[in-house]
């Protein structure tokens, strides 16, 4: 296991979704952990410390100084860090070649017609040197850490877990002029993005954040089949009243068509009853085994609460008017009636596998954020566990 470490000019920028597109997409690894972090600067000072330790060449002594003067709190104000773990094989190789390495010498003698953008740190970091003196650094900004070995990610990994222990998963780090317009919505990356290394987790959220919010809260998430029933439980009713007429209607126009006979109105509402709302109730069970994993009846009660087989990513957006905003750049529940150029429109396959979900309301947004227990987050024990093995 290894880990990125979004730095805080990368993530006020809102280039987070940037980042993790090219982690997902090119490196065959699993994304098991994801947490917000609000450094304060006794840690800051640990983890350069650590960082100091590493006995790497100089730019590790610039990415230490960086921690402290960057990731540390400043004006009163600590800042947010987005740390991503990886686990597969070789996960520190395949990082550091996918994050790029940071060699002070390689910007130095590089013309600037040369770089290629093909790591992070090519696209998203900067290392600025003096025309005096090229060995003098006047400014630097490594977009992302990610550790060159497996001593040291896990190293860096107890520091991580002892510093997140007891912490909540929202980073509330602002304080807002007008505080009455400030909302927070919820956003789930839902699990067709996840079945398979893509790009396109990272790209929706480059797309929501062209709506200016920030992103306090994100974590993986596997619901659980009583999370699923529960969350989804107001769409039973509606698809019972949405599907339930026409599918009885359909039944009806099928017998009579292939038995030749006339149905009266009668027949036809029983239909409705009985087979249009039989087709609701499946369509329902499919739409919790999607989020899910497990069909509910085919899951025992000792189950309910186990987490589910696919994977969700969660975030928590915070600014004005954030449920319209998000909802905006969502799009509607069906793909085909979506506008261009939103989520919907560009990910979805169909009115259930639709890739994303947003809260429709500020009552929707406590509700859900109560069933995910949003302020809850598994990455520190996640670390725990593979601590101790």
């Amino acid at each position: 296991m290894s880990y990125v470490l979004v730095t805080p000019y990368t993530v006020a920028k809102s280039r987070t979704g940037g980042v993790l597109s090219r982690l997902l997409a090119r490196v065959d690894l699993q994304l098991v952990g994801a947490q917000m972090l609000a450094a304060d600067a006794e840690f800051a000072a640990e983890y350069a410390e650590s960082l100091r330790r590493q006995n790497a060449p100089n730019s590790v002594t610039l990415l230490a100084n960086y921690v402290e003067q960057n990731v540390a709190p400043s004006g009163g104000r600590r800042h947010r860090s987005l740390l991503l773990l990886f686990q597969g094989e070789n996960p520190c190789e395949k990082l550091v070649e996918t994050c790029g390495h940071l060699y002070t010498e390689h910007y130095m003698t590089k013309d600037i017609d040369t770089i290629s953008g093909e790591s992070i740190r090519d696209t998203y970091a900067d290392l600025i040197t003096s025309p005096l003196d090229p060995s003098v650094v006047t400014y630097f900004e490594p977009a992302v850490i990610t550790p060159r070995n497996q001593k040291h990610a896990d190293e860096d990994l107890a520091l991580f877990s002892a510093y997140l222990k007891g912490k909540e998963n929202i980073v509330r780090n602002m304080q807002y002029p007008e505080p009455s317009l400030i909302e927070n919505t919820l956003v789930i990356i839902k699990p067709d993005n996840w079945t398979q290394p893509s790009s396109k987790p990272g790209t929706i959220i480059d797309i929501f954040s062209r709506t200016g919010l920030r992103i306090v809260g994100i974590k993986v998430h596997r619901f659980s089949l009583k999370e699923a029933l529960e969350f989804y439980g107001p769409v039973e009713g509606a698809l019972r009243e949405k599907l339930a007429p026409i599918y009885g209607r359909k039944a009806r126009e099928i017998l009579e068509r292939e038995l030749g006979v006339t149905l009266n109105k009668t027949i036809e509402e029983s239909l409705i009853e009985q087979v249009g709302a039989a087709y609701a109730q499946d369509q329902f069970r499919r739409i919790v085994k999607y989020m899910s994993g497990f069909r509910p009846e085919d899951c025992s009660p000792q189950d309910m609460d186990k987490s589910g087989g696919v994977m969700c990513l969660i975030l928590y957006y915070e600014g004005e008017n954030a449920v319209k905003k998000i909802r905006d750049v969502l799009g509607p529940t069906d793909p085909l009636k979506a506008p261009s150029g939103t989520v919907r429109r560009e990910f979805g396959i169909n009115v259930m596998e639709n890739t994303a979900h947003a809260s429709d309301s500020r009552e929707s947004v406590e509700r859900e954020q109560a069933i995910v227990r949003i302020n809850e987050n598994q990455l520190r024990n996640i670390i725990e566990e593979y601590l101790a093995r």
